[in-house]
């Protein structure tokens, strides 16, 4: 088995290069839907209202609050991290164990990958990487953010050039969907002689 990670800031093409990769047939494990399916479990929602008491609405989280309170208060978002990471990391080695006697790659589509730390569980780092200004274009317009906002979210993630330093493979996602499909495929050609 080999893992592959796909990470890099918000707005930088990440979502793109996993879906490329889904279409080609491997699997790719969405660590932001993992985030997502965890907002509606019951015992969460209970942890959450614990600590943060002022988003939960209706047995709802209100996320648009919650991203309020923790992308202003970098000790509330790591508040919220450690909530978060342990059931992360636990699905992450489920799929370890479970996948582990597989010939086959696999990919995790995650953008915390450097400040978790799992980039130790991978044998290839793939960042998508894109210009600042196109990068904050794509996510006012996808996430109807304001330029305030979209700063407030990117100051708190690692900035892209350490991820890109990190990285085993930068890929620039400012070009034709086909031009990205064959630089996946040649990655993964290189995988698969390994």
């Amino acid at each position: 088995m080999k893992i592959a990670a796909i990470t890099g800031s918000i707005g930088c093409g990440k979502t793109t290069l996993a879906g490329i990769v889904r279409q080609m047939g491997y699997v790719v494990f969405d660590v932001d839907g993992w985030v997502r399916r965890l907002y509606y479990k019951k015992d969460f929602i209970s942890v959450i209202q614990a600590n943060f008491p002022n988003v939960v609405e209706g047995g709802k989280v209100n996320k648009r609050k919650l991203r309020n309170i923790v992308f202003n208060d970098k000790i509330q978002l790591k508040k919220l991290e450690s909530l978060i990471h342990p059931f992360l990391k636990s699905n992450l080695k489920s799929i370890i164990r479970r996948c582990n006697h597989c010939d086959d790659i696999f990919f995790i589509d995650v953008a915390l990958l450097f400040e978790m730390g799992w980039d130790k569980y991978c044998d290839l780092v793939i960042v998508a990487d894109v210009g600042y200004e196109l990068q904050k274009k794509r996510v006012m317009a996808r996430d109807n953010v304001s330029a305030e906002d979209f700063d407030k979210i990117n100051d708190v993630q690692m900035k892209q050039s350490e991820k890109k330093e990190k990285a085993d493979i930068v890929i620039d996602t400012d070009q034709p969907h086909n031009v990205l499909r064959q630089e996946m495929f040649a990655i993964i050609q290189g995988l698969n002689q390994w």
